[in-house]
């Protein structure tokens, strides 16, 4: 349950079955994680408390477009994977194409689901598949400023401006 790793699609439900027959709770949380900020690194950490090991399923890059615009993402699924393995509260990472999380997660079976709390009742996919066979989710308390959409605002807006010391 050690190794960090990318786990590809279809080894998924082999994996998740050896850590819960070695009694591993899985946490999974799942998003674009293009532009690692601080507030995805409090939400990364807050996960990885609440089980043994915490799997992040990033969008592919097509499903980042889909999402965001043609101008994302801005690191490929690659990249984002390794930074998201540098992390030390990240035990796994996989990359799904489809354009919700669901299928990855049916694979998975986490023993709990961790997402911003900017989402209501009702809005996280796949809560209701937890529901079903005694899963949990939680919601973490977003950090202001530190949305990417945001952030690459600013950075967008300072690039004709002078660099400050």
């Amino acid at each position: 349950m050690d190794q960090q790793s990318i786990i590809p699609a279809n080894e998924l439900q082999t994996w998740a079955e050896q850590v819960h027959r070695e009694g591993g709770r899985i946490v999974f949380t799942n998003g674009c994680f293009d532009l690692l900020h601080p507030g995805h690194i409090a939400l990364l950490k807050a996960a990885a408390e609440m089980g043994e090991v915490l799997i992040v399923a990033i969008n592919s890059d097509e499903s980042v477009r889909k999402l965001k615009g043609q101008s994302r993402p801005i690191y490929s699924a690659a990249e984002r994977a390794e930074i998201l393995l540098a992390v030390r509260w990240v035990n796994n990472v996989t990359v799904f194409e489809e354009d919700t999380p669901l299928e990855t997660m049916q694979r998975v079976r986490p023993d709990v689901l961790v997402k911003g709390a900017e989402y209501g009742e009702g809005e996280i996919v796949g809560e209701e598949f937890l529901k079903e066979y005694g899963g949990r989710t939680v919601r973490f308390p977003m950090q202001k400023r530190h949305a990417t959409s945001d952030i690459i605002r600013r950075i967008a807006s300072n690039a004709d401006e002078e660099p400050q010391a």
